[in-house]
């Protein structure tokens, strides 16, 4: 594994032990390279979730970068900055996650894909909307709150607003698949895995994508799973979900192709 600094500041620590480690303040914008033991033939961004309040590092990032080598791709897990913690701005998440799409670009070409679970699928998807040079083959996401965490579309309705406030205004600026905010819908593929029951993150984001998708004729793949749970990235598979990474890895395959 290799650090990459993207930003000025000291190198971040984690609070914890491997392999559950998590980055509670984040001190500057890094790249963890995990590489593929094989030839690349892509790369991932990869995006750990945590609410925007902290990182899930280890099990929502290094599991899955070490997923994707077992794919025979290179995987960059991004320690990004939070959104009003120690003053940064609502979009500070976005503008190292462009920082990292400026580094990669300095590589020798191969396809990208973002991968983000829970707040890091908001973070991949909205990176899927971005236009920059370095073009996306698709994203996948798993039990991100999308879009259903904007004040104008929340579900449950009358949903308080999160703390900090420039949490909130992040999800506002960035609801993604929301047909009315054209700028959030995304610019590539993109596969869901979701959980039907889930209570933090309920399924009504991935479906407003779908709705989205129908209506721009977007390329969506989704799957709802009835036993899953939040979280259950690659460690909580008991039960139909266990499938998951077999059809992302089935679906990745079929987007590094095209």
């Amino acid at each position: 594994m290799t650090v990459i600094a993207l930003s000025a500041g000291a190198p971040n620590t984690f609070d914890g032990a491997a392999p559950d480690r998590i980055c509670r303040r984040p001190t500057r914008a890094e790249l963890h390279a995990y590489r593929s033991p094989t030839p690349a033939r892509g790369r991932a961004l990869v995006y750990a979730g945590g609410g925007y309040l902290q990182l899930m590092h280890d099990k929502e990032g290094v599991e899955v970068a070490q997923w994707l080598n077992t794919l025979g791709l290179d995987a960059y897990v991004l320690v990004h900055r939070l959104p009003g913690q120690d003053d940064h701005p609502f979009d500070i998440a976005l503008q190292d996650g462009l920082l990292a799409l400026d580094h990669l670009a300095t590589l020798a070409p191969l396809p990208l894909l973002h991968v983000g679970l829970s707040s890091g699928g908001h973070l991949a998807g909205v990176m899927a909307c971005q236009r920059h040079v370095l073009e996306s083959a698709g994203a996948v996401i798993a039990y991100a709150p999308l879009n259903a965490n904007h004040r104008d579309h929340k579900f449950p309705a009358g949903k308080p607003d999160f703390p900090p406030p420039e949490k909130q205004a992040f999800y506002d600026a960035w609801p993604i698949g929301i047909a009315t905010e054209p700028h959030g819908l995304p610019r590539c593929p993109v596969f869901l895995a979701y959980a039907l029951h889930d209570a933090v993150v309920p399924v009504q984001h991935a479906l407003n994508l779908i709705v989205a998708a129908q209506q721009h004729g977007l390329d969506v793949e989704a799957h709802v799973f009835p036993q899953a749970e939040h979280g259950f990235a690659l460690r909580g598979l008991d039960g139909t979900h266990a499938q998951w990474p077999a059809l992302a890895a089935t679906w990745m395959e079929a987007k590094l192709a095209t």
